[in-house]
C-alpha cells in the first residue's frame, strides 16, 4: 500500500490548526495550571486543618490508680478532666448530653494495658487515636520507671528519631525527597490517565461526527483510510503535546519564582520554633532544599503520554468508525477503557514499593506503562533496561494497534445504521 505523506501532513495540519484556535483548547490550557494550583492548595489546606484542628470534647476521667489521671489531663487539659463522680452518674450525664463521654483508668493498667472509653458518639478516629496516644505515653513511662529505668533515660527513649535521607551522586550528596517525588509521581500518573482519556475521546468523537455528517466519505475519496486515521491521531496528539509543553513551562516558571517564597516561609516557621536549639535553627534554616525535577522525568512524561495516547486513540478511532453515535461507542469502548482504569487500582502499590516484582511487571505491560512507569521513574531509580524494554513494548504495541485499527477503520467508516458486534469486528480484522 503506497502511503501519501503529503496527504497525512495536510490532515495533521488541519486537525492541529482548527483545534488549537478553538475556545475549548485555549480555556483548558489557561485553566489547567490554575486548577492544579487550586487543587493542591485545597489539599494542603485540608491536610493542615485536619492536623491542626482537633475535635473538642468534654471527657471525664475516673482514675482508679489515683495517680496517672493527673498526668493524662496535663497532656490534654482542653478535652480531659478528672472527675470523682461514679460511673453511673457519668453515664447519666452522657445520656443527657451534658458530657461527651468518660474514660476509666483501671487500677491494673500497667499490666492489662486497657482503658475504657464511653461516649455518646462522635469524636471520630482522630480523637480516639489522640486519647490512645496520650494514655500510651503515660503508661509506657510508668512501666519503664517500674522496671528501674531512670527518668533521664526515659526522656531519651521518648525523643523521636528524624530520618535525614541523602542521595549519593557523582557531584556529592543531596537531600532525598522520597515522599515529594512519590506525590509528584501520583499526580503525573493521574494526569497522563486524564490526558489519554481526554484526547483519545476527542479523536473518537471527531470520527463519529465526520461519519454522521458524511464528511468522512469526502475525505475517503481523496485519501486512504489509513492516511486519514494516522493524520487525525497525530494531529490531535500534537495538540495534546502542545498543551503539556505549555503547562510544563508554566509549572517550571512557578517553581523557579515560587521556590524562594516557599523557602522563606519554612525559614520563618523554623526560626519561630522554640523546640530546637539555636545551632539547630541555623542548620535547619540554611539546610532547606527545594526538590529538583529530573530531565528524565520530563522526557518520560512526554514519551509515555504520546505513546499511551497513540496506543489508545488509534483504538478509540477504530471504535468511532464502527458506530454512528457516541452511545453505541461507549458500549464497545468499555472493555478497552478497563485497560486505562486498571492501573489506577495499583497506583498505591507502585508508590509504596516501586521496585517490587509486581510493580516492575505491571509497569512493563504496554497498556499500563503510561501511568505506572512514570510513577516509578518519579518515585525511584528505575534501571535503564526496564525503561528500554518498556519503550520497545510500547512502540511494538502501537504499531500492532494501528495495524488492527486501520483494518476496522477502513471498513467501519463506510458502514451505517448498525452497531457491529465484537464478532463482526474480529471478522473485519481478518479481512484482506
Amino acid at each position: 500500500m503506497k502511503i501519501s505523506y503529503l496527504k497525512i501532513k495536510s490532515i495533521i495540519k488541519h486537525e492541529y490548526t482548527t483545534r488549537i484556535k478553538s475556545k475549548g483548547f485555549i480555556i483548558s490550557t489557561l485553566l489547567g495550571p490554575i486548577g492544579f494550583f487550586v487543587i493542591m492548595g485545597m489539599i494542603a489546606l485540608s491536610s493542615y486543618l485536619s492536623v491542626s484542628e482537633s475535635p473538642k470534647m468534654k471527657i471525664a476521667i475516673i482514675d482508679y490508680t489515683h495517680n496517672y489521671g493527673k498526668e493524662i489531663v496535663r497532656l490534654d487539659s482542653v478535652n480531659l478532666f478528672l472527675s470523682k463522680k461514679s460511673e453511673a452518674e457519668l453515664r447519666e450525664k452522657v445520656l443527657k448530653q451534658e458530657l461527651d463521654g468518660f474514660l476509666i483508668i483501671p487500677e491494673n493498667i500497667l499490666d492489662s494495658g486497657i482503658v475504657y472509653l464511653f461516649t455518646g458518639g462522635g469524636g471520630g478516629i482522630a480523637f480516639q487515636s489522640s486519647i490512645r496516644d496520650i494514655v500510651n505515653a503515660v503508661v509506657r513511662r510508668h512501666r519503664l520507671e517500674r522496671e528501674g529505668i531512670s527518668p533521664l533515660v526515659i526522656q531519651k527513649i521518648d525523643s523521636p528519631v528524624l530520618l535525614d535521607a541523602r542521595k549519593i551522586t557523582i557531584t556529592g550528596e543531596k537531600k532525598e525527597f522520597t515522599e515529594v517525588y512519590a506525590v509528584l509521581g501520583y499526580i503525573l500518573g493521574i494526569s497522563i490517565y486524564i490526558l489519554m482519556f481526554t484526547y483519545g475521546g476527542i479523536v473518537q468523537r471527531s470520527v463519529i461526527e465526520e461519519k454522521a455528517n458524511r464528511i468522512i466519505e469526502v475525505l475517503a475519496s481523496s485519501a486512504k483510510p489509513f492516511e486519514i486515521l494516522l493524520g487525525k491521531v497525530i494531529g490531535v496528539g500534537a495538540l495534546g503535546l502542545t498543551q503539556i509543553l505549555i503547562w510544563l513551562i508554566v509549572f517550571g516558571l512557578g517553581l523557579y519564582f515560587g521556590a524562594p517564597i516557599i523557602l522563606s516561609f519554612f525559614e520563618s516557621d523554623i526560626m519561630q520554633s522554640s523546640i530546637v536549639s539555636n545551632a539547630e535553627l541555623s542548620d535547619a534554616a540554611t539546610g532547606l532544599e527545594i526538590p529538583t525535577i529530573s530531565p528524565l522525568l520530563i522526557l518520560a512524561l512526554i514519551f509515555y503520554f504520546l505513546a499511551g495516547y497513540f496506543l489508545f486513540s488509534t483504538i478509540f478511532a477504530a471504535i468511532g468508525s464502527a458506530v454512528d453515535q457516541e452511545s453505541d461507542a461507549a458500549q464497545i469502548q468499555a472493555p478497552i477503557s478497563m485497560f486505562l482504569v486498571i492501573p489506577l487500582l495499583f497506583i498505591s502499590v507502585v508508590i509504596v514499593n516501586p521496585d517490587s516484582t509486581l510493580s516492575v511487571i505491571l509497569s512493563l505491560i504496554p497498556f499500563f506503562s503510561p501511568t505506572l512507569m512514570v510513577i516509578r521513574i518519579a518515585a525511584s531509580e528505575v534501571p535503564l533496561w526496564q525503561i528500554i524494554v518498556s519503550v520497545m513494548l510500547m512502540i511494538i504495541s502501537f504499531f500492532a494497534a494501528i495495524w488492527a485499527s486501520a483494518k476496522i477503520y477502513r471498513i467501519g467508516i463506510l458502514i451505517y445504521g448498525k452497531k457491529p458486534s465484537f464478532k463482526e469486528l474480529f471478522k473485519w480484522l481478518k479481512a484482506v
